[in-house]
C-alpha cells in the first residue's frame, strides 16, 4: 500500500508537466466572428469626360514654295536681293540683259508701224472705189479685192500690236520679280551666267514660313478615332519639338489625305501652324498632338487599384453596400494621369478599394476609409509639418 503511494508521488511532476505542455500548445483561440475587419481605403466611382491625345510624328513643310525661274533667256547681270533675307512679291531680284529684247521690241514697234501704214492705204483704196461701183465704173470685181486688202491690213495692224505687246513684256521679263512673298534662299546662278525657260535649275528659291504645314502620318484604321477627321478645319493640334516640349504656336487640321498608302497603311493629316517668328522650318521632324475620340461619361480608375492576374488579366477588388468584397474582371485602355481608363467591368457609383487589396478574400467584410490622392497626401503632409 504504502509503495503504491510512492509510486503516484513520483509520477505527479510528470503529469504536471504534461497538463501544462497541452496547456501551452492549445492556448486561448479567439473566435472568427471576434476578429476586426480589415482596414481598406476606397473610392467611389464617378463617370468623368476625358480627353485622349495621340502624339504623331510629322514633317515641317512651307506654306508656299516658288522657284524663281526666267521667263526670258539671257545674260545675268546683277544680282538685287540679300541672300536670306525676306521679300516681297514684285521684288527684283535678278536683272538680264535687256539690249537683245530691246532690239526686238523695236523692231516689232517698226513692223507694226508698217502694217498701219497699209490699212490706211488699203482703207482709202477702198473709199475711193465706192463711188465708182455705185456709178458701174468699175467691175464688183475691182471693189471687192479693194475692201478684201482693206481687211488684210487691218489684221496685220492686229497682229503687229500682239506681236509688239509680247515684245514688251519680254522687255519686261529682263528684270526676275519674286513671285510670292517669303524668304529667299541662297543664289543659285551667277552673275555673267546665261539662264532660259528650259533650265533644269532655278536661279533662287523663296520659301513662305509665315505659316507652315506640318505632315502627319496616321494608320488609316485609327482615322475614325480622331476628332479632326470627324471636324476638318475646326480641330486644334499642338506641336511639339522633339524632346516633347510644346510650341506656342496656334495650330488646326485642315484634313485628311483620301490615299492610303499601300505599303505602309498610313493616311496623312495636314495641319496648318501659324509661325511668325519662324521657330519651325521646312524639313524639320516635330511630333503632333490630336485629340482622340473619348466617351463623355468615362470612368478613370488609379493605376493602384488595378492587379494582374497570372493569365495577365486586369482584375479590382470591389465592396458592395454592407462592406462585403469581390473581385472583378476588367478591361482597361489609355493611361491618363497615372489612371487607367476603363472600358469594361464597372459602373458609375460602385465602390473600388484602391489600397489593402491584399488583406482581403472573397466575400469578407472590410472597414472602407477614403482614399487620399497624392497631392492631397501631400498637401496634408506639408501642413503637419508646418
Amino acid at each position: 500500500m504504502l509503495a503504491g503511494k510512492t509510486m503516484q508521488l513520483k509520477n505527479w511532476p510528470v503529469l504536471l508537466a504534461a497538463l501544462a505542455l497541452a496547456a501551452c500548445s492549445k492556448g486561448p483561440q479567439p473566435a472568427e466572428e471576434d476578429t476586426p475587419p480589415p482596414a481598406v481605403t476606397v473610392i467611389a466611382l464617378k463617370p468623368a469626360p476625358v480627353t485622349l491625345n495621340d502624339d504623331l510624328p510629322g514633317r515641317v513643310a512651307a506654306y508656299r514654295t516658288a522657284d524663281i525661274r526666267p521667263q526670258v533667256g539671257g545674260i545675268v547681270l546683277r544680282r538685287l536681293f540679300e541672300q536670306g533675307t525676306e521679300v516681297r512679291a514684285g521684288q527684283p531680284l535678278f536683272q538680264l540683259n535687256p539690249a537683245p529684247l530691246k532690239a526686238e521690241f523695236d523692231t516689232a514697234a517698226a513692223a507694226l508701224q508698217h502694217a498701219q501704214a497699209t490699212h490706211v492705204r488699203a482703207s482709202r483704196q477702198a473709199e475711193r472705189l465706192r463711188p465708182l461701183i455705185d456709178a458701174d465704173a468699175i467691175s464688183h470685181q475691182a471693189y471687192d479685192d479693194a475692201v478684201s486688202d482693206r481687211d488684210l491690213a487691218a489684221a496685220n495692224v492686229a497682229q503687229a500690236k500682239a506681236t509688239l505687246e509680247r515684245k514688251r513684256l519680254d522687255l519686261a521679263f529682263a528684270t526676275v520679280q519674286a513671285p510670292i512673298s517669303g524668304r529667299i534662299g541662297q543664289e543659285l546662278v551667277s552673275e555673267g551666267a546665261l539662264v532660259g525657260q528650259s533650265d533644269a535649275n532655278p536661279m533662287a528659291r523663296i520659301l513662305q514660313i509665315d505659316k507652315v504645314y506640318v505632315d502627319v502620318r496616321q494608320p488609316a484604321a485609327m482615322l475614325a478615332s480622331l476628332h479632326a477627321v470627324r471636324q476638318p478645319g475646326k480641330q486644334r493640334a499642338e506641336i511639339l519639338s522633339a524632346d516633347g516640349q510644346p510650341y506656342k504656336l496656334d495650330a488646326k487640321v485642315l484634313f485628311a489625305d483620301l490615299n492610303v498608302d499601300a505599303g505602309t497603311g498610313d493616311a496623312t493629316i495636314r495641319i496648318l501652324v501659324e509661325n511668325p517668328e519662324r521657330a519651325l522650318l521646312p524639313g524639320m521632324f516635330v511630333r503632333a498632338r490630336l485629340a482622340r475620340a473619348a466617351p463623355d461619361d468615362a470612368l478613370l480608375v488609379p493605376q493602384q487599384a488595378v492587379q494582374r492576374r497570372p493569365d495577365g488579366q486586369a482584375s479590382v477588388w470591389t465592396l458592395d453596400k454592407t462592406g462585403k468584397a469581390s473581385q472583378r474582371s476588367v478591361t482597361v485602355g489609355d493611361v491618363i494621369n497615372h489612371q487607367y481608363l476603363v472600358r469594361s467591368g464597372l459602373a458609375a457609383g460602385d465602390t473600388l478599394v484602391v489600397e489593402g487589396q491584399e488583406r482581403l478574400k472573397e466575400g469578407l467584410h472590410a472597414k472602407p476609409l477614403p482614399w487620399k490622392t497624392p497631392s492631397r497626401m501631400s498637401a496634408a503632409a506639408g501642413h503637419a509639418a508646418k
